[in-house]
């Protein structure tokens, strides 16, 4: 496993492109990193990704339990706790809104489609999710 300073320079890192690059606005997104079998690190809730220091990060086990850190955990911590249970060769999540992938998922275009060709070759097929409200049941 990756130490877990080095965990915490990589999601701020990972926080700080995805908001130079206009993946998400304002509060958007979470980012997460298992840290180990049972705990994982992710980004706080309500607070701007450009702007969020590795001390602001909180240590959560697998049930969703803070272990450290001050601030609420992302409100889709249900989702990234989901994900690594069910994959656990995932080491971590990163859960963004970029305008033109948004822009398809409310069209109902998967990224499949030869729409960008480019994307289906070096990523594979992403599908369309039905939409969920977040923070809910909706989206696990």
């Amino acid at each position: 496993m990756v130490p877990i300073y080095q965990l915490r320079r990589d999601i701020i890192h990972v926080c700080q492109r995805m908001y130079q690059r206009g993946y998400v606005a304002a509060n958007d997104g979470n980012v997460s990193a298992r840290v180990s079998e049972d705990r994982i690190l992710i980004t706080p809730s309500g607070m701007s990704k450009g702007f969020i220091r590795e001390d602001q990060l909180i240590l959560c086990d697998m049930e969703g339990k803070v272990i450290s850190g001050n601030l609420k955990p992302s409100s889709e911590l249900p989702m990234h706790l989901m994900v690594y249970r069910e994959r656990p060769d995932v080491n971590a999540v990163v859960h963004a809104h970029p305008v033109v992938a948004t822009g398809f998922a409310v069209a109902g275009i998967p990224l499949a489609q030869c729409v960008l060709p480019e994307v289906v070759l070096t990523v594979g097929a992403v599908p369309v999710a039905e939409y969920g409200t977040p923070s809910t049941e909706e989206v696990p």
